[in-house]
């Protein structure tokens, strides 16, 4: 070592500068000042790093895993000041303890440079593992050497250089055993406790599958907790790595942990009771008594295993209440939510509350707001509002309550409405309520209209359950194979209205006659897995029409067809499929050749001239080759949203746009045509296959199974 100390003066000797004074060595647009005589300043504390950290000593020294660079900022003669600029070099001085207790010492002198330059050291790599080692640094020029950064109020910097990684740390859990066992989870928080097998373990990273990587710090016991909220059963696994004061992070402790399906409503009614019954029957806990103002035997929403309804008449009898509190701790998690239709929308109406004294702990149902009615759900004083009631329209609300993160949160049809709101829950032990709410002066804001299926959870009901449990299974309306089309009409699968073929419409059959000389004919064949035939299309005037309207376009529906364009340039736009009245298309899917897109087109209006909404998917023309593109439009009437999906996807947010202007359209189902401001027009020059009309908001994923569907039944 000894050896190494003195190359290291050698180097410094050599690299000196010696500036003479008055000389002025310059590159372009830097002037240096030659103080002759003068030394350099000695460098400051606060100007030092040591691999990206300040310079530091004692308990605040550095841990790193790297063999850092050292980095200083050095002065010349003149401080620094602007306009006097000098040349020093850097002069490095590094020590530690070595094996046998003898200090062992390195230093390093650069090249000559201007001081306005950082001036670093990379140190070698027979820095020991686990010392603590020390530096200092000072500025040399051809006067002499400045006083080490160490000195007078000066004092060295310190590091330790540690590359051994912490062993794998130790978990468990209570909540989650690791032991095969399926334990109730799904919306239920649980907790893994990590600890440390290293006593220099400052943080633990961790992820669960299909999860983010995140970090949790330690505590001074080496040890920490992690909190998991399951939001699907199966199969789990927790990876967890301990990290030191250097950032070594060590092997990973994997800890899986089966989840099973959520615990059930700790209170249910679903409100199918018979006509003239005076109680509600319970899935869950106690049975609610009815007074007269209800009504059982209601409508019930279509799609959902409800058969039956209770209908609340808003009167002072027109309540439900089992005499018990359905949520136990309203300080602790908990969601509430149910089938309701609103009879009316003005003012506030409680579908769901508890009592709290002569107040409530938590509301369920409508109030106004700026702008009209909302849906609402308010927790102690905190409320949070969303969505857009409507006098007749089923909706499924859910409000939940989060004591772990102090929020609330409201969902309408399956989907969060509103913002997420800090709330501080009350005490609330008192009579769970349908159809009303406490006050001081009595039971207040009631219900007029139908409420079903009302549940209480004493966890969180995560988005998936909220998803399932508003949604309405779609009711098809129609198919049509298009393989056939006796005397001209092309019958429906299930028996309901034929599509009338136009002039220049005609179905092509995978076992028909093929003139060799038609460029289409090498190229022909069924388009869809549902059957061996298709519709052709002319381009000039060939359609295919229902009678009367197909879906209700003022409601939810699903419409889906399967195109293929016949030329690879097309001149004009052309529709593949349309609904409209006496003006214009409630909606129709065309393309467009000058933007190469596929189009879904939305009239506010039954009007010429009326505003639309489009919303577009690049794709080139087919030319007459492969299967084409599967278009499906999707309305859904409870959030006001339109989707457009091509091929089953949908482009992200461009996918999906607001569309409150829904109207009645009073013409039929349209193939091959739409409406334009000369009457018909935009035929499609192509070929049509499979054809679904449903009412209702059609999954993705059966979306993405048309015309499987028909094998299972949809």
């Amino acid at each position: 070592m000894a050896g190494r100390t003195g190359h290291g003066r050698a180097r410094r000797a050599a690299a000196v500068a010696v500036i003479a004074a008055g000389t002025v060595l310059a590159t372009p647009g830097t002037v240096f000042a030659a103080l002759g005589g003068l030394e350099p300043k000695q460098p400051l504390v606060a100007d030092l790093g040591t691999g990206g950290a300040p310079c530091a000593s004692g308990a605040e020294r550095p841990f790193v895993r790297s063999v850092p660079q050292l980095t200083a900022r050095l002065y010349g003669p003149g401080g620094g000041q602007p306009g006097e600029v000098s040349r020093v070099s850097g002069e490095f001085e590094v020590w530690w303890q070595g094996e046998g207790g003898a200090e062992e010492r390195v230093t390093m002198t650069t090249t000559p440079r201007p001081d306005t330059t950082p001036f670093t050291w990379q140190l070698p790599g027979e820095i020991p593992d686990g010392a603590v080692v020390s530096w200092r640094v000072r500025a040399v020029n051809d006067a002499g050497a400045s006083a080490w950064s160490s000195e007078g109020a000066g004092a060295p910097c310190e590091f330790v250089y540690d590359r051994t990684v912490p062993d794998a740390p130790v978990v468990t859990s209570s909540d989650y055993p690791d032991d095969g066992t399926w334990t109730p989870g799904v919306g239920v928080r649980g907790t893994f406790h990590v600890t440390a097998q290293a006593e220099d373990v400052t943080a633990f990273s961790y992820s669960f599958i299909g999860g983010p990587l995140k970090t949790v710090q330690a505590g001074p016991d080496g040890s920490a907790e992690i909190r998991f909220l399951p939001e699907k059963s199966g199969s789990q696994t927790l990876s967890v790595q301990a990290e030191d004061r250097a950032g070594n992070r060590g092997p990973s402790t994997r800890y899986t942990f089966r989840i099973s399906t959520g615990p059930a409503p700790v209170a249910q009614w679903k409100l199918t009771d018979a006509a003239g019954s005076r109680s509600a029957a319970a899935e869950t806990g106690s049975a609610a008594r009815a007074g007269a103002g209800v009504t059982f035997g209601a409508s019930a929403p279509s799609g959902t295993p409800l058969t039956s309804t209770a209908s609340l008449d808003g009167s002072g009898h027109g309540f439900l209440t089992p005499g018990a509190p359905a949520v136990t701790d309203t300080a602790k998690t908990f969601a509430v939510g149910g089938w309701v239709r609103p009879g009316r929308v003005d003012g506030t109406r409680t579908a769901l509350s508890q009592d709290a004294g002569t107040a409530r702990a938590f509301t369920l149902g409508l109030t106004q707001v700026a702008g009209g009615p909302k849906w609402s759900f308010s927790v102690g004083g905190a409320r949070v509002t969303g969505g857009l009631p409507e006098t007749g329209a089923w909706a499924y609300v859910l409000g939940q309550y989060d004591a772990e993160t102090g929020t609330a949160r409201l969902y309408v049809n399956g989907r969060a409405a509103g913002e997420e709101v800090a709330a501080v829950p009350v005490a609330g032990e008192g009579a769970f309520q349908i159809g009303r709410a406490r006050g001081a002066q009595g039971y207040r804001d009631r219900w007029q209209g139908e409420i079903g299926d009302v549940r209480a959870y004493d966890r969180i009901v995560v988005a998936s359950e909220v998803e399932d449990l508003a949604t309405r299974a779609a009711r098809r309306l129609g198919h049509w194979a298009l393989d056939t089309a006796p005397g001209g009409l092309a019958p429906e699968e299930g028996g309901g209205a034929p599509l009338k073929l136009g002039t220049g419409a005609s179905l092509y059959r995978l076992d028909d006659p093929c003139d060799p000389l038609d460029l289409e004919c090498g190229w022909d064949f069924p388009l869809e897995a549902d059957g061996d035939g298709h519709l052709r299309l002319d381009g000039v005037a060939g359609h295919a029409v229902t009678d009367a309207p197909v879906v209700d376009t003022s409601g939810s529906f699903t419409i889906s067809v399967r195109v293929r364009l016949t030329d690879d340039a097309p001149t004009k736009p052309m529709t593949a499929i349309s609904q409209g009245g006496e003006h214009g298309d409630a909606f129709k899917v065309r393309y467009d050749p000058e933007n190469f897109s596929w189009d879904l087109v939305m009239s506010h209006a039954d009007e010429p001239g009326a505003p639309e909404t489009v919303l577009s998917r690049i794709e080139g023309p087919d030319g007459n080759q492969g299967i084409g593109h599967r278009l499906t439009v999707v309305y859904d009437a409870s959030v006001k949203q339109v989707s457009f999906y091509v091929d089953g996807v949908k482009l992200g947010e461009g996918g999906t746009a607001d569309f409150a202007a829904a109207w009645k359209s009073t013409g039929g189902l349209q193939l091959g045509r739409g409406r334009t401001a000369d009457g018909w027009g935009e035929y499609l020059h192509g070929a049509v296959d499979s054809v679904f009309a449903y009412e209702g908001v059609l999954s993705e994923r059966d979306i993405n199974h048309l015309p499987w569907l028909l094998a299972a039944g949809h």
